[in-house]
């Protein structure tokens, strides 16, 4: 198979075969249903030849602004004014006009909504606080959440690569069937959590610091945001690709010769 192909997994097993008994047809897992529920509202989206686009999955390049640009306005001002309240309300003004933005485009107001509501409990956190690093705290909050349940979804054997990437490549949620597959998704799981950990390891300390160390916490927010989750979600993409059917033929060979 090569870079350009789509890839081909295995065909799914027939979920309607009757059985020798009862004669009815196997009732779908609602596991597998919530499976496909959580995969179809996850945002991931695939190209014209079948592979993760990540640029598209990772909001486009609205979104990625949508998710930078007030946190960057927020620093920028703060640094120029030093004033704590100026600085919320700039940062809440830019992600208030990406909404605008999207009323005119016409377009879904999910993500925008969600940026300004997370942009606003920032501001108000800072504010009620009178720290101007707080205006970030949230986020690692936000991060911890996302590793716990990456980790149990690998401890209860629904590792969430499998989830999103398996209804990309047209597997559904067959490959929990297929140990290796399990394997892969599960590292594919494993170096996600590895990304969203280094933000915390790198991005803690500097918090830390207080307002000396907000200029390279902003930064590193910047950096190791949306950059680094596409990073995350690509090398997590090619280590859980199925092997070509031609060489899982050519193992079957050599295991029987």
């Amino acid at each position: 198979m090569t870079a350009n192909q789509p890839e081909q997994p295995t065909a799914p097993e027939n979920r309607g075969r009757t059985g020798q008994q009862g004669g009815a047809q196997d009732a779908p897992s609602p596991v597998a249903g919530l499976a496909a529920e959580y995969a179809a509202k996850a945002g991931l989206h695939r190209t014209h030849d079948g592979r993760v686009d990540v640029l598209r999955s990772a909001g486009g390049v609205q979104g990625i602004a949508e998710s930078i640009v007030p946190g960057l306005v927020f620093l920028v001002a703060f640094t120029i004014s030093r004033e704590l309240s100026l600085s919320l309300v700039a940062a809440l003004a830019s992600a208030a006009v990406f909404t605008v933005v999207r009323l005119v485009q016409r377009r879904p107001l999910t993500q925008a909504l969600a940026g300004v509501a997370g942009v606003g409990i920032s501001a108000w956190l800072a504010n009620t606080t009178g720290k101007a690093e707080d205006f970030y705290l949230p986020g690692f909050f936000t991060n911890g959440a996302y590793i716990l349940a990456m980790v149990l979804s690998i401890a209860v054997k629904w590792p969430v690569a499998g989830l999103l990437f398996g209804f990309i490549r047209n597997e559904g949620v067959e490959w929990r069937k297929d140990p290796a597959r399990v394997k892969a998704y599960r590292l594919g799981t494993w170096i996600i959590v590895t990304v969203l950990a280094l933000r915390l390891i790198v991005q803690v300390p500097l918090y830390l610091m207080g307002t000396e160390g907000l200029a390279a916490l902003a930064t590193t927010r910047l950096i190791m945001g949306a950059p680094l989750y596409i990073l995350g979600i690509w090398v997590a993409w090619l280590v859980t690709r199925p092997a070509p059917a031609d060489a899982d033929e050519e193992a079957g060979a050599d295991r029987t010769a």
